[in-house]
C-alpha cells in the first residue's frame, strides 16, 4: 500500500522531515535537499516535496509550486498553480529494496495536483536514470550534457582529455597558477568579483545575476556539500568554481574566469583540479554539464575533458488539467491583445501559457 504525503519546505516541521528522509537515501543528491529547493523559490511560491513510501522503498520528488496569479497577464481572481523542480537535475527520484508501486505514487499525486489546482509540471530529470522513479508518460531529450566518469583514475582520464585541455593545464602550471579548494566560503568575496565580471562580460541572462545572498545562503545553509575551487596567479583569484556535492557525484554549478587571465589558462587547470580532488573523495562523477545551444562553444570546451562522456539530458513536460492549460493560454494571448500587442505560445516552451 503507497503511502502518499506532501512535505511543506516552507515550515519547521517540513524542513525536519524532509532532511530525515534525504539522509536515509544512500545517494543523498544534493538537488533534492530542502536547503537547496528553498534557494530558488520566488516571493509567493511554495517548495514542497510529494513522497511516496510502501514495502519496496521512497518516491522523493522536490518542487517549486508558482501562483499563476503572480503573472501580469492573469485574471483576477486567478487560484491556479503549477510546478517545477528546483533548478538542475531532479527527480521523481527513487530508493529502496524494490519493486515500488511507482503507478499508485503517480496515481496519487494526479489527485493532489487536482486538489491544489496545480495545472502542469516541468522537469528537468537526472542525468543518473538508475535514481529514477518511472514517469507517467515518455519524456524527452532536451540537449547533451557532460558527464566526466571518475572510475577509470587520473592518468587514464588525462589520457582520454583533448589535446588541448593538456596542453593548457601545462601552460597555466608554467604561469605558477596555483589551486585552492574552499570547502567554507572563506573567499566568497573573490568568487563574487570574478563570477560579477563573467556575467557582464557575457551579457548573460538576468536569471542568472544571483545576488550575494544567494551564495551566501548556499554557504550557510549547504555547509559539507559544496566546495569553491579557486585558480589564483600571484595571490589573486583569477578562475573561480562553485561545485555542488552529492554523495557520489559532483556538479559545476556556478563560476567564471577573468578576462585578462585568459592567456594563463586557468579554467582549466581548475577543473583539472576538481577531478583530482574529486578522484580522492571518493566521487563517482564530475557533471559538467551542457551548452546553451546545441554544439556551442560552451558544450564543446566541457567535452573536452570528457570525449565520449555526452549523455541525454532529458525534460517531462506534464499537463495535469488539458482544458485549464489552454484557457490560460488564451487568456495571456486576450491579455496581449487588450494591450496592443500580439502573443503566441513560442514553439516548444512549456508550459505554453509561460512561453
Amino acid at each position: 500500500m503507497m503511502h502518499f504525503e506532501v512535505l511543506d519546505g516552507d515550515t519547521v516541521e517540513g524542513q525536519r522531515v524532509w532532511t530525515e528522509l534525504w539522509l536515509r537515501w544512500p545517494k543523498r543528491e544534493i538537488m533534492a535537499h530542502v536547503e537547496y529547493a528553498r534557494l530558488f523559490a520566488r516571493p509567493g511560491e511554495r517548495t514542497v516535496c510529494a513522497v511516496g513510501s510502501d514495502a519496496g522503498g521512497t518516491v522523493f520528488l522536490p518542487l517549486i509550486l508558482r501562483p499563476i496569479a503572480a503573472e501580469q497577464w492573469a485574471r483576477a481572481g486567478e487560484c491556479r498553480w503549477d510546478a517545477t523542480n528546483p533548478y538542475g537535475y531532479g527527480g521523481p527520484f527513487a530508493w529502496g529494496p524494490g519493486p515500488r508501486d511507482e503507478a499508485a505514487f503517480w496515481r496519487l499525486h494526479s489527485e493532489w495536483c487536482s486538489k491544489e489546482k496545480i495545472v502542469s509540471t516541468f522537469l528537468r530529470l537526472s542525468l543518473f536514470p538508475e535514481q529514477l522513479a518511472c514517469l507517467p508518460q515518455d519524456a524527452s531529450c532536451d540537449r547533451l550534457n557532460v558527464v566526466r566518469k571518475l572510475a577509470p583514475g587520473l592518468d587514464a582520464i588525462w589520457k582520454e582529455y583533448d589535446r588541448n585541455v593538456r596542453n593548457n593545464v601545462r601552460c597555466a602550471e608554467r604561469a605558477r597558477v596555483a589551486m585552492e579548494v574552499d570547502r567554507t566560503g572563506a573567499r566568497l568575496d573573490a568568487f563574487l568579483s570574478v563570477y560579477g565580471e563573467t556575467m557582464t562580460r557575457r551579457d548573460a541572462d538576468p536569471w542568472y545575476r544571483f545576488p550575494p545572498e544567494f551564495f551566501t545562503a548556499i554557504v550557510e545553509r549547504l555547509r559539507g556539500h559544496f566546495a569553491f575551487f579557486h585558480a589564483l596567479s600571484g595571490g589573486e583569484v583569477v578562475s573561480s568554481e562553485l561545485v555542488l556535492c552529492s554523495e557520489e557525484h559532483i556538479y559545476a554549478f556556478l563560476g567564471g574566469t577573468l578576462a585578462r587571465a585568459f592567456s594563463l589558462r586557468p579554467n582549466d587547470l581548475l577543473r583539472h583540479g576538481v577531478v583530482t580532488w574529486a578522484i580522492a573523495e571518493g566521487k563517482k562523477a564530475y557533471v559538467l554539464g551542457g551548452g546553451h545551444e546545441p554544439d556551442d562553444g560552451i558544450l564543446r570546451h566541457k567535452r573536452s575533458f570528457a570525449p565520449r562522456g555526452e549523455v541525454p539530458f532529458k525534460v517531462a513536460r506534464i499537463v495535469h488539467d488539458q482544458s485549464a492549460c489552454d484557457e490560460l493560454t488564451e487568456n495571456r494571448k486576450a491579455a496581449a491583445g487588450r494591450g496592443g500587442h500580439s502573443w503566441a505560445p513560442r514553439p516548444g516552451f512549456f508550459p505554453p501559457y509561460r512561453g
